[in-house]
């Protein structure tokens, strides 16, 4: 059974704010934390604090229940980390380039065989013998997120796992984390909200190197009342979309003739009042918010200062 814990921890470099000051969490088991935050707020740092990259101004990180600045290669022996933009050399083939992860685990020869077939399969690998220097940004994105899994670690620490993947890719790598996080524990910071949305069980948000919130995504996603939705119809609509919802829109913006966006004061009452009207309009084929509540709450949360999601 895995475990992450941070206590008090606390991050300076030489000039400039704190990177990172007094986070605390714990967790253990398994399930899938998302690590939340603009840039520069401190989700790498922390990340490199638990696998020993960096060594704390202040407080204490564990991995597995181990300081990984008193033992690290015992604090690391069951963990996989994805940590900036890893890449393998650009001269090995994909083969060699997992083979060499799996050595330095110290795995035997027939199990770096196995754990090759097993990654292969689960990210769609490339060809093995193809070079990595050959391979587009997504495929080396997938060979890296393998080399990850190589020895299937208990404890996943990932950054960014989806940076450079297309729209399947993307797909892939969240039903995976899925099907991981039912026995694994993952810390993934991510700027996509839909792959927080679809795999995370908890959250915690940072800014400016400290944590806003913390707490379980359910919880989260219902203290948000989103205020724009997006209204389908069936057909064009002739009607004037202010003249319909007076009194329950501020806003209507024209996506197209069957489309409309609607902002609103994000109530249950109103919700139920606009979509009664629309329907008055003509038949409705979606009713559905324009935003992801995550990001909703993301841009709530965050101070106005805090740049993209």
């Amino acid at each position: 059974m895995g475990s992450l814990e941070v206590a008090a921890l606390s991050k300076q470099f030489a000039s400039g704010p704190p990177a990172l000051k007094d986070v605390s969490f714990r967790y253990e088991g398994s399930g899938a934390i998302g690590y939340l935050g603009p840039n520069g707020a401190g989700k790498t740092t922390t990340l490199k604090l638990l696998v020993g990259l960096l060594r704390p101004s202040a407080g204490r990180a564990y991995v597995n229940g181990i300081d990984p600045m008193e033992r690290r290669k015992a604090a690391l022996w069951d963990v996989g980390a994805l940590i900036e933009t890893p890449e393998p050399y650009p001269t090995l083939n994909v083969h060699e380039a997992l083979d060499a992860v799996g050595r330095v685990r110290g795995l035997s020869r027939d199990e770096v065989d196995r754990e090759i077939d097993r990654c292969h399969e689960l990210l769609d690998l490339p060809p093995l013998g193809r070079r990595v220097g050959w391979l587009s940004k997504g495929q080396r994105q997938r060979v890296a997120l393998a080399s990850t899994l190589m020895g299937d670690p208990t404890v996943l620490l990932l950054d960014e796992p989806t940076s450079g993947l297309d729209p399947a890719e993307r797909v892939l790598v969240r039903q995976l984390l899925n099907g991981l996080k039912r026995d694994h524990l993952i810390l993934m910071s991510s700027h996509q909200m839909l792959e927080v949305t679809e795999v995370c069980d908890r959250l915690i948000f940072l800014h400016q190197g400290r944590v806003l919130l913390e707490d379980r995504a359910d919880q989260v996603a219902e203290r948000i009342r989103p205020r724009t939705v997006d209204v389908e119809f069936e057909h064009a609509v002739r009607a004037d979309p202010m003249t319909l919802l007076r009194g329950v829109a501020s806003e209507v913006i024209l996506l197209s003739e069957r489309r409309w966006r609607v902002r609103f004061d994000g109530s249950d009452d109103a919700r139920v009042r606009l979509l009664a009207l629309c329907q008055q309009a003509g038949p409705v084929t979606q009713f559905a918010n324009s935003t992801l509540v995550l990001e909703e709450a993301y841009l709530e949360l965050m101070p106005k200062s805090a740049s993209g999601v």
